[in-house]
């Protein structure tokens, strides 16, 4: 795929559209945009005028292009509490056998009735000077990362496929039971700290349920029971909230580099860390592994999920405008190589598996290729590679890409490359 305009709009016609300069401009209705069989060009705003300057990007397309993935595709990320309060309740010095120090932190916003994060924090021992930090969002809860029993276990929802799940609430029997997934010790010999929170802390992976952050404002807003229908929830939004909220706390932690913070999801986590990092700028680096539709792979895609299937499957994960799009991708104004454009200059990698295919390992390459002429024009490089590298090769440019043997899942060798990547990216050099 190559990146197209998505406007001339029709302009002289019937059908024009204006800057986007102002929240209360109203958007037009998916059936009335024009359809874009092509990626749209990412440099040519919603009117058709061609970005010309580093100023007018970040002045004036970025802000536009923000505003039209929350309108027509993931909602509004919620604002920051007004309050927000970070705890450290304990710190264990001796954590992996000593390589690192654990520490337990509770993020929560002033109210008992909000929602509460629970940060498992490790933080290497042997460091020069503030280590970086690596921050992901876990699906069984912290206690599933690790055997250690002095993690507790979550205490909300879990999905009935985590290990030692009864009626959708953690036991013992889930304790460590991702471990090998995660590989925490490798990070911690690496240099690098890990941070990790369960998404049902923020909202949890329920259509039929809401009862982290939206039903809280909901309720807030005098508004009970707003929230309970799914199609235009938007909870890959408010997961987005949720890792914002322990950046709060990361960037004021004396043991980590505040502008080292990498962000890095599987699959629906995925979509997550790269739409986090694409509105925080606080984030340094994201990389999403088999993030696939809704994600890292193009809307307009013709290979594995698509918008439908993905919408019809998860209702609550998009808004309700992106439900729109189900028989016409075509019509989006943007495609996911403008989510990517979003984090620029800051890097991005790309993780995949060759038997993933409906996660669209080649469309992701493709969207990285649409989003490089951004980067390009940023002067922050870009991807250095035309064609699909071979397995197991990490291409470690601005945007990177990397895939491997394998099905849908997180492995050892997936946090190698990522150790890789951020090592390049961050110019933290080693001896081999």
């Amino acid at each position: 795929m190559t990146a197209k305009p998505i406007l001339p709009l029709l302009l002289g016609s019937a059908l024009s559209f204006a800057p986007l300069g102002h929240a209360a401009e109203v958007l037009p209705a998916a059936s009335d945009l024009p359809a874009t069989p092509e990626l749209p060009d990412p440099l040519v705003m919603f009117d058709g005028t061609r970005v010309t300057s580093k100023r007018q990007w970040f002045e004036q397309r970025r802000p536009e292009l923000k505003r039209l993935f929350e309108h027509y595709m993931y909602g509004a990320i919620p604002t920051a509490p007004a309050q927000v309060r970070s705890a450290v309740k304990v710190t264990y010095g001796d954590f992996l056998g000593g390589k690192a120090t654990l520490k337990l932190v509770t993020i929560s916003f002033g109210d008992p009735a909000a929602p509460r994060i629970d940060l498992l924090l490790a933080v290497p021992n042997q460091r020069r000077g503030r280590a970086p930090v690596f921050l992901a969002m876990n699906f069984c809860g912290n206690h599933a990362l690790t055997s250690d029993p002095r993690v507790p276990l979550t205490r909300g929802w879990v999905y009935s496929s985590c290990a030692g799940c009864q009626d959708g609430r953690a036991t013992e029997a889930g304790r460590g039971s991702q471990a090998g997934d995660w590989a925490l010790e490798q990070t911690i010999e690496r240099g690098y700290a890990f941070a990790s929170f369960c998404s049902s802390d923020v909202d949890s992976d329920r259509a039929e349920v809401s009862d982290g952050v939206y039903a809280w404002l909901a309720n807030q807003r005098g508004a009970e029971g707003a929230t309970a229908q799914p199609r235009d929830r938007g909870t890959i939004a408010a997961w987005a909230w949720g890792f914002s909220r322990c950046v709060d706390y990361l960037v004021t932690d004396s043991d980590l580099h505040p502008r080292r913070i990498a962000v890095v999801g599987h699959s629906r986590n995925g979509k997550t860390a790269l739409l986090a990092a694409a509105f925080d700028e606080r984030i340094a680096l994201s990389i999403p592994l088999q993030a696939g539709c809704g994600g890292t792979a193009p809307s307009r895609g013709k290979v594995g999920e698509s918008v439908k299937q993905i919408n019809d499957r998860f209702p609550h994960w998009f808004n309700g405008a992106f439900k729109d799009f189900n028989d016409r991708p075509d019509r989006l104004p943007f495609d996911q190589h403008g989510l990517v454009a979003l984090v620029a200059p800051r890097p991005v990698l790309f993780a995949n598996a060759v038997e993933d295919q409906w996660a669209n390992p080649a469309g992701q390459f493709d969207i990285l290729k649409a989003a490089d002429p951004v980067y390009r024009f940023l002067e922050a490089g870009g991807l250095e590679a035309q064609t699909m590298p071979p397995t197991n090769r990490l291409v470690s440019s601005t945007l990177g890409y990397f895939i491997r043997p394998g099905k849908h899942s997180m492995r050892p060798v997936d946090w190698q490359a990522f150790l890789d990547f951020a090592d390049a990216q961050f110019g933290i050099k080693r001896d081999r």
